[in-house]
């Protein structure tokens, strides 16, 4: 299973080198190698992404057109501090909402406060703050490079400020069926509208990117489904949505429901409601192991994607059909996704 270490290697250096009108600037590390261990590379990077099109062909096409990734009100997404290190046996390097945990440590923001203490239970390892890794697993860490933490605020508003350090927009303009005579990169196409006028705004939270370094071993995972790499690619990331607008025009969510001509406005996603909050910091979160792996019902080999885990509350104020008004707001709290598939071809 060689094929997920060149893939896993690729994507690493493509997050860290963004190709389209970024900026990187190499920062001193030393600081950071002294809160947790080795010190390694860091990046700061501030980026705008531009895609005209995108398309997959099968036998027909299905386009995304007009993709745009910066931040809030067309700026950049900027603000952004990746570190980069290669772990030795056991050593501890910063994750998750490690950073918080170490604020506590210092005073900065009030240890009581439940995600602040759930923080310290994971990450503090007493004169170091942070997770332990293996020896020569490669760790990429995101949070905001100027993140407003300071002893002037407050516990709330350090906290605040840290979650919103680093703000992000995505648009896109459609995502279409069109037919098989399409000509690539020909401009709008005359098919199926599957979302329109797609609009997101919010904040991104702690990211980690890790790959892991298995070497050839292969293990079950939990639930027996799939075989998968013991090399593989891990993520985890909080993010807040503070304003999502879409028109659904055609399309099936989980391959049940079909919502035509609904039009959603100022949706929000976050976690502040429910019984999974903790720890959280109020964003929404996902997880998810990806690798080389097979089923082991039919042992068809593919990427596979597992211990999936996406947990959120979602809040629809502006639910509406057609051109009628809206019918009424819809919230959902506890929103949780968890899955295990393998993706290949036929």
């Amino acid at each position: 299973m060689n094929g997920l270490k060149k893939s896993t290697g690729i994507l690493a250096a493509l997050l860290v080198a963004e190709p389209v009108y970024s900026d990187l600037k190499t920062l001193d590390d030393s600081s950071l190698g002294t809160i947790t261990g080795q010190s390694g590379i860091s990046i700061e990077l501030s980026a705008n992404v531009d895609i005209g099109e995108i398309a997959y062909q099968d036998e027909a096409f299905l386009l995304i057109e007009n993709l745009s990734l910066g931040g809030i009100g067309n700026t950049a997404l900027d603000n952004i501090l990746l570190t980069i290190d290669v772990a030795g046996n056991n050593e501890t390097l910063t994750r998750g909402f490690s950073t918080l945990a170490e604020y506590a440590k210092q005073g900065l923001i009030d240890s009581s406060n439940p995600d602040v203490a759930a923080a310290l239970a994971t990450y503090d390892q007493g004169s170091l703050t942070g997770d332990n890794f293996n020896d020569g697993d490669l760790v990429i860490h995101l949070e905001g490079a100027a993140n407003g933490v300071n002893s002037s605020n407050s516990s709330d508003q350090n906290i605040e400020a840290f979650t919103r350090a680093v703000d992000f927009g995505l648009t896109i303009d459609q995502v279409s069926l069109t037919d098989s005579a399409y000509q690539i990169g020909s401009g709008p196409a005359s098919g199926t509208s599957m979302f329109s006028d797609l609009a997101i705004e919010g904040y991104l939270g702690p990211t980690d990117l890790i790959i892991r370094n298995g070497g050839t071993g292969t293990s079950t995972i939990a639930n027996g489904s799939m075989t998968v790499s013991d090399t593989r690619l891990e993520l985890d990331s909080h993010f807040e949505v503070t304003d999502l607008d879409v028109n659904w025009d055609v399309a099936d969510v989980l391959l049940i429901f079909n919502f035509a001509a609904l039009k959603l406005q100022d949706v929000k996603i976050h976690n502040r409601r429910g019984e999974d909050t903790t720890g959280h910091f109020g964003m929404a979160s996902i997880s998810a192991k990806v690798g080389e792996g097979s089923s082991t019902s039919n042992n068809v080999a593919g990427l596979a994607l597992y211990d999936i885990d996406l947990r959120m509350d979602i809040d629809m104020p502006h639910v509406q059909f057609g051109s009628s008004p809206s019918i009424g707001e819809v919230y959902m709290t506890d929103f949780v996704v968890t899955a295990d598939l393998v993706v290949y071809g036929h």
